[in-house]
Protein backbone atom coordinates (compact mmCIF):
# COMPACT_ATOMS: atom_id res chain seq x y z
CA UNK A 1 0.00 0.00 0.00
CA UNK A 2 1.17 3.35 -1.05
CA UNK A 3 0.62 6.57 1.66
CA UNK A 4 -0.87 9.31 0.15
CA UNK A 5 -0.61 12.96 0.69
CA UNK A 6 -2.68 13.00 3.87
CA UNK A 7 -1.98 9.32 5.47
CA UNK A 8 -0.41 11.09 8.49
CA UNK A 9 2.75 9.54 9.25
CA UNK A 10 3.97 8.57 13.06
CA UNK A 11 7.89 8.64 13.57
CA UNK A 12 8.99 6.56 16.43
CA UNK A 13 12.55 5.54 17.90
CA UNK A 14 13.12 1.93 18.81
CA UNK A 15 16.22 0.81 19.81
CA UNK A 16 18.32 -1.19 22.20
CA UNK A 17 16.38 -4.36 23.82
CA UNK A 18 12.96 -3.24 22.02
CA UNK A 19 14.68 -3.52 18.55
CA UNK A 20 16.54 -6.43 19.25
CA UNK A 21 13.25 -8.27 20.53
CA UNK A 22 11.21 -6.65 18.08
CA UNK A 23 13.42 -8.10 15.14
CA UNK A 24 13.64 -11.11 16.50
CA UNK A 25 9.81 -11.26 15.57
CA UNK A 26 9.72 -10.13 11.68
CA UNK A 27 8.94 -13.36 10.51
CA UNK A 28 4.95 -12.98 12.01
CA UNK A 29 5.03 -9.94 9.46
CA UNK A 30 5.18 -11.99 5.87
CA UNK A 31 1.84 -10.14 5.30
CA UNK A 32 2.94 -6.54 6.29
CA UNK A 33 3.68 -5.62 2.70
CA UNK A 34 7.36 -4.96 3.73
CA UNK A 35 6.85 -4.05 7.35
CA UNK A 36 9.16 -6.91 7.87
CA UNK A 37 12.55 -5.56 6.06
CA UNK A 38 11.54 -2.22 6.97
CA UNK A 39 12.01 -3.55 10.72
CA UNK A 40 15.07 -5.83 9.90
CA UNK A 41 17.01 -3.08 8.16
CA UNK A 42 16.43 -1.02 10.79
CA UNK A 43 19.20 0.42 13.02
CA UNK A 44 17.45 2.51 16.10
CA UNK A 45 19.64 5.38 15.01
CA UNK A 46 16.77 7.64 13.98
CA UNK A 47 13.54 7.45 14.07
CA UNK A 48 11.34 4.99 12.03
CA UNK A 49 8.54 6.09 9.96
CA UNK A 50 5.49 4.31 10.26
CA UNK A 51 1.70 4.61 8.80
CA UNK A 52 -1.63 3.89 9.87
CA UNK A 53 -1.63 0.20 8.75
CA UNK A 54 2.09 -0.26 9.77
CA UNK A 55 1.20 0.97 13.61
CA UNK A 56 -1.94 -1.46 13.02
CA UNK A 57 0.06 -4.81 11.97
CA UNK A 58 2.72 -3.89 14.53
CA UNK A 59 0.20 -3.70 17.77
CA UNK A 60 -1.58 -6.87 16.55
CA UNK A 61 1.80 -8.84 16.39
CA UNK A 62 3.01 -7.72 19.23
CA UNK A 63 -0.43 -8.44 20.99
CA UNK A 64 0.33 -11.99 20.02
CA UNK A 65 3.38 -12.31 20.61
CA UNK A 66 3.50 -11.23 24.60
CA UNK A 67 -0.07 -13.24 24.88
CA UNK A 68 1.83 -16.64 23.78
CA UNK A 69 3.27 -18.37 26.79
CA UNK A 70 5.54 -20.81 24.60
CA UNK A 71 7.32 -17.56 23.35
CA UNK A 72 7.79 -15.80 26.42
CA UNK A 73 6.91 -18.29 29.09
CA UNK A 74 8.62 -16.32 32.22
CA UNK A 75 7.10 -12.88 31.95
CA UNK A 76 9.44 -11.58 34.10
CA UNK A 77 12.44 -11.54 31.49
CA UNK A 78 13.94 -8.46 30.46
CA UNK A 79 13.25 -9.43 26.73
CA UNK A 80 9.38 -9.28 27.49
CA UNK A 81 9.45 -6.40 29.92
CA UNK A 82 10.93 -4.43 26.49
CA UNK A 83 8.66 -5.96 24.12
CA UNK A 84 5.85 -4.66 26.60
CA UNK A 85 7.29 -1.56 27.40
CA UNK A 86 7.65 -0.90 23.42
CA UNK A 87 3.81 -2.11 23.30
CA UNK A 88 2.19 0.68 25.39
CA UNK A 89 4.51 3.16 23.86
CA UNK A 90 2.97 2.06 20.24
CA UNK A 91 -0.46 2.17 21.50
CA UNK A 92 -0.20 5.43 22.87
CA UNK A 93 1.51 6.67 20.20
CA UNK A 94 -1.77 4.81 18.37
CA UNK A 95 -3.92 6.82 20.09
CA UNK A 96 -2.57 9.94 20.02
CA UNK A 97 -2.31 9.58 16.03
CA UNK A 98 -5.87 8.14 15.50
CA UNK A 99 -8.09 9.15 18.51
CA UNK A 100 -11.86 7.47 18.08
Amino acid sequence: MKPGKSDPRIRVKISGLQLTELQEHTGAMCEAFGLDRKIERYKGTRPITLYHWDLEYLLDILNCVLNDRKQYPDQETPEYIALHELHVVLQDLYKQTFPS
